[in-house]
C-alpha cells in the first residue's frame, strides 16, 4: 500500500506535538509493507511537480490512500482531491477546539468558529483517526459525521535511549541542584503554566520548563508575563537540542495541563522512568492509574503535597518510575504501526474499494 502521510507546514511544526506524532507514524510504518509518501506532489514542491508535468510526467504522487495530519488549506486541498479521485481519505484529529484554547493569543475567542470548521473538515473523511477515547467523545459532541477510530500517538522509546548519560551535562548547563520538578513541551497556559509557576512560588524546589516559548504577537499575555518575570526558582530553557537531556536532568515530571488529546511528553517522561504528577482530567483516566504509574491531583494543595511526597521518598519515585516505564512500552511504535495499518484497511473498506489516483 502506498500512503500519503502529509503534514502541511512541516518545517514550522518540527517542535510541536503534531510534528512529533507525524514523525513517529512514519518511523513506525517504515519496517512494514506500507510505503510512505510525504508530499502530495510529484517532486519536492509544486514548482518541481509542474516541471515534471510539463515534460510528460505526473503533477501529483500516485497513492492508494491519503492521510492528513493537519487541518489547514493544504490539507483541505488534499482532501478535496482524494474525494474527487475516489482515494480513501484518513484525517487525523490532532486538533480540537478544546485543546486549542489557551494555546495562543485569541485562541479562546475563535473557538466557536474553529469548532464549526473542524466539524466540516473532519466530516469529509472516510475515517477520522484520533489519539484517545476522550477525543473521540469530543468529536462526537460537535458532531463529526464520519467514523472515528482511536490510534495512540505512541512514544519512540528507541530515540530516548541513553538519556541517563546526559544528566550531569544538562543539570550543569542550567545550573540545577537538588530535587528538580520539570515539564517538557511548548510553553502554553493550556498546559498548566500558571499552576506550574504558582506551585513553584509555594515550594523551595527548582522548577524547570524545557521547551520553546513565544513572546511575540501570537503569544498569550499569560505566557509573556511568566516567561519575562518568572519566580526565582523557575527556569524556562527555551528549545533544547536533545530532549533526552530534559528527562535526564529532572526528577519529578509535573504536568498540570487543562486539556490534552493524549500527551506525548507524558509517555516520553514515563519511558525514561520519571515519576509523574498529572492533573486528574478525563483523557488520563484511560491511560494511567493513580498510585501505580503516576500521581493525579485536582487542587493546588494536592499538587503541592504530591511534590513533597515524591521529593522526600526516593523509593516511591523509583517504584512509580518503573511502572511508568512499563506503561510507556505498551505505546511503542510497533503498536502505532499495527493500529495505523488497521485504520488504513478500515478506510479502504469504508471508501468502498481500493483506489489509486490518476
Amino acid at each position: 500500500m502506498r500512503v500519503l502521510n502529509y503534514l502541511e507546514l512541516e518545517a514550522r511544526l518540527q517542535r510541536s506535538g503534531i510534528g512529533t506524532a507525524t514523525r513517529q507514524q512514519r518511523r513506525a510504518l517504515s519496517p512494514t509493507d506500507v510505503e510512505v509518501v510525504k508530499t502530495p506532489w510529484n517532486g519536492a514542491n509544486p514548482a518541481e511537480a509542474a516541471f515534471r508535468r510539463a515534460v510528460g510526467g505526473r503533477f501529483f504522487e500516485r497513492v492508494d490512500l491519503a492521510h492528513c495530519n493537519l487541518v489547514g488549506p493544504g490539507s483541505a486541498a488534499v482532501a478535496r482531491r482524494a474525494i474527487r479521485t475516489g482515494t480513501p481519505l484518513v484525517l487525523h484529529a490532532h486538533i480540537t477546539r478544546e485543546d486549542f484554547a489557551g494555546s495562543f493569543r485569541g485562541s479562546r475567542a475563535v473557538g466557536p468558529v474553529l469548532e464549526r470548521y473542524l466539524r466540516w473538515f473532519y466530516s469529509q473523511a472516510d475515517l477520522v483517526v484520533c489519539p484517545s477515547e476522550h477525543t473521540k467523545r469530543v468529536l462526537s459532541s460537535y458532531p463529526v459525521d464520519a467514523p472515528v477510530r482511536v490510534v495512540t500517538n505512541g512514544v519512540d522509546i528507541e530515540s530516548l535511549a541513553g538519556h541517563e548519560a546526559l544528566r550531569d551535562r544538562y543539570r550543569s548547563r542550567f545550573d540545577l541542584d537538588g530535587t528538580v520538578v520539570f515539564a517538557v513541551g511548548n510553553v502554553f497556559e493550556r498546559k498548566g503554566l500558571t499552576a506550574f509557576c504558582r506551585l513553584a512560588e509555594r515550594t523551595d524546589y527548582e522548577f524547570v520548563w524545557f521547551g520553546p516559548y513565544d513572546t511575540g504577537p501570537h503569544a498569550s499575555p499569560t505566557v509573556r508575563r511568566w516567561v519575562k518575570d518568572p519566580p526565582e526558582n523557575v527556569t524556562f530553557t527555551g528549545w533544547v537540542d536533545d530532549i533526552r537531556g530534559a528527562y535526564a536532568a529532572g526528577d519529578i515530571y509535573l504536568f498540570p495541563t487543562k486539556a490534552e488529546n493524549q500527551g506525548i511528553a507524558v509517555l516520553e517522561a514515563m519511558a525514561c522512568g520519571n515519576a509523574v504528577i498529572l492533573r486528574d482530567i478525563p483523557v488520563f483516566e484511560e491511560f494511567y492509574t493513580h498510585g501505580e504509574d503516576c500521581l493525579k491531583c485536582d487542587t493546588r494543595s494536592e499538587f503541592e503535597a504530591a511534590i513533597d511526597r515524591l521529593a522526600s521518598d526516593p523509593d516511591l519515585r523509583a517504584r512509580l518510575g518503573d511502572t511508568a516505564a512499563t506503561t510507556a512500552r505498551e505505546h511503542g511504535l510497533d503498536r502505532v504501526a499495527e493500529e495505523l495499518r488497521d485504520a488504513y484497511s478500515d478506510a479502504q473498506r469504508l471508501a468502498g474499494a481500493e483506489h489509486t489516483t490518476d
